[in-house]
């Protein structure tokens, strides 16, 4: 019997030590592959350090060239981000698959219903529904924007109501204003736009320059697009720099052959006896 006790002792040790070192190497594995997630996660974080000045180049002779420069860069940073966007939605797909694999392992392991887990919940949570701004309609009237703030469009009428009223200066502040308080706006491109028209109503050509090519810069391809640029060129032209003038109102039909405002470029050309 003093015999068999110690044989039945190692039978148990034997037994048992086999289970519980796999499941002390399950848990250091669970434990390895968290460490390789919080690296992954810190490194995302390090994505949103700057690494030094900025290296943009926005030279230019002209305005225009300025201008291409901006368009450019846009670009690039667009792209640049496209790229970005790609790389984070992966690590956070694969991120989000190893969490579940992990929750599936440890649910096993401590002896739970691996058929109550949920969905597992995406790594960095869900990211905001973004809504996409309708297009500026092509005339002066408001276009039919749903998501349009009340107050947005009841200070975009009040300006607009000055500038045909012919209350050049009022509406010139309305619309600076506007532009202030909503930079993002679908009306911003017309209300820089208008701006210049009401600063062409004070006779304040500078102004009315600086705010054709605000609208420009702020959609280069929109419907409003051709109108800014002829505007441009002829303020340029009303301030004598003649040579930027003709570059200018050359554009207008180099990049919008098919728009109305080609024939009244050539014949502000004209006037200005462009080359």
């Amino acid at each position: 019997m003093r015999l068999l006790k110690p044989l039945i002792l190692s039978v148990l040790v034997f037994s048992v030590k086999p289970a519980f070192s796999q499941d002390a190497e399950t848990l250091a594995d669970i434990r390895q592959e968290l460490s390789v997630l919080n690296v992954e996660i810190l490194k995302l974080k390090r994505e949103l350090s700057t690494t030094g000045a900025p290296s943009t180049n926005l030279v230019g002779d002209t305005v225009l060239d300025r201008v291409t420069a901006i368009e450019s860069e846009l670009q690039r940073l667009t792209a640049r981000t496209e790229q970005m966007d790609f790389r984070i939605n992966s690590i956070v797909r694969d991120g989000t698959n190893r969490i579940g694999d992990l929750e599936f392992r440890l649910v096993e392991l401590e002896g739970g219903d691996v058929s109550q887990l949920g969905e597992t919940s995406t790594l960095g949570g869900v990211a905001p529904e973004v809504k996409t701004e309708s297009p500026v309609a092509s005339n002066n009237q408001i276009p039919d924007l749903g998501e349009l703030a009340v107050a947005e469009r009841a200070d975009f009428e009040a300006a607009q109501a000055a500038l045909g009223d012919e209350n050049f200066s009022v509406a010139a502040e309305k619309f600076a204003l506007f532009s202030q308080t909503y930079p993002a706006s679908p009306l911003a491109v017309q209300a820089s736009l208008m701006r210049g028209k009401a600063h062409d109503g004070l006779g304040d050509s500078r102004e009315a320059a600086r705010a054709y090519l605000a609208a420009f810069s702020g959609d280069t391809s929109g419907p409003k697009a051709p109108e800014a640029l002829f505007e441009l060129g002829a303020a340029l032209g009303r301030l004598g720099q003649s040579d930027q003038a003709c570059i200018t109102l050359a554009e207008v039909a180099q990049r919008f052959p098919a728009s109305p405002m080609v024939a009244s470029a050539e014949s502000e050309r004209s006037k200005l006896a462009c080359q």
